[in-house]
């Protein structure tokens, strides 16, 4: 199958700042794409490049099979982009804002199709207040529908949920997946990881223009991952038995606990002999899993490491 988004050798050049480095990527149809990366990464120029609103200096982009900057009018139909900063005019009222934004790409807003973007966005009660008088949150819950006004192909959500209360999070995680089982493709950036961990099917690493990793959320998970036990103990200890500190064994809470890190596919049989072995009295034992994370952390550190930052 012919992927939604493809990329190629992708360079972006600001007088002498690379914003992007030879980006290589494709976005297969119907799935959750998260873009992970700290500020300044390139998240967001990569999603301008492939909106239109920017142009590569080298490499070519393309969507739907067309050439983004040759078959414009056809790209930008095909996307709807939700960017990071509030953008619309405030003297019109939330109907007026989405069917004017449907006007611009030749759609007449259906009555069913207007009443279901705002009851998934909670703002069926907003619909004639203008715009202006509206929250924060709301403002940003109203750039989500302008973008999904013309029923784009794919979708890009640049931070859609920033100052977001936590229960319509929720909700609008629930509605990115009622768009992805219609088969529209979404992309996700995000600095809330748990989003990304619980939404994404497939996730990018890019830091400093450069992309670091590229694989599905559970494969990322399984290689970098790694399961975390923790023993408290009912005395504390000076040093790690040598058993377990040939385990990897680590003192936390000045010796009132061990921690031993395993492989994600690993079990702790060999820890937990290893605590008998070495007649610890154990009082308490807890277990934590790397989450997407604590994996994004590593990988930044890998970088700049290799980067030599």
């Amino acid at each position: 199958m012919e992927p939604v988004v493809e990329i190629r050798g992708v360079r972006k050049q600001f007088g002498g700042l690379t914003a992007l480095e030879r980006v290589d990527l494709e976005i297969r149809a119907g799935e959750i794409f998260a873009l992970l990366g700290p500020n300044g990464a390139g998240k967001t120029t990569l999603i301008s490049i492939i909106a239109g609103l920017l142009r590569a200096t080298e490499g070519e982009v393309r969507v739907l099979g067309k050439d983004v900057v040759r078959d414009y009018r056809h790209t930008r139909r095909a996307i709807g982009l939700v960017p990071q900063e509030i953008n619309f005019d405030p003297f019109f009222t939330v109907e007026e804002t989405l069917r004017i934004q449907a006007g611009y790409f030749g759609v007449e807003l259906r009555e069913e199709r207007l009443v279901e973007i705002l009851r998934a966005l909670d703002l069926l009660g907003k619909r004639t207040v203008n715009s202006r008088a509206l929250s924060g949150g709301m403002k940003r819950r109203l750039l989500i529908g302008k973008a999904l006004v013309h029923d784009p192909k794919v979708l890009f959500l640049d931070e859609p949920t920033a100052g977001v209360d936590v229960e319509l999070r929720r909700s609008l995680w629930e509605y990115v997946r009622t768009l992805r089982a219609r088969g529209t493709t979404v992309v996700l950036t995000t600095h809330y990881l748990e989003e990304a961990e619980e939404l994404a099917d497939r996730v990018g690493v890019i830091d400093r223009g450069r992309l670091l990793a590229l694989e599905g959320k559970d494969e990322l998970l399984r290689r970098h991952g790694a399961k975390t036990l923790r023993l408290v103990l009912d005395v504390p200890r000076a040093e790690v038995p040598p058993s377990l500190a040939a385990l990897g064994g680590k003192l936390e809470e000045g010796g009132a606990a061990v921690a031993v890190e395993v492989p994600a596919g690993e079990g702790f049989g060999p820890v937990l002999r290893a605590a008998a072995a070495a007649g610890l009295g154990v009082k308490d034992v807890e277990t934590r899993r790397t989450t997407l994370e604590d994996v994004f952390v590593r990988l930044l550190a890998g970088g700049q490491a290799r980067g030599g930052r």
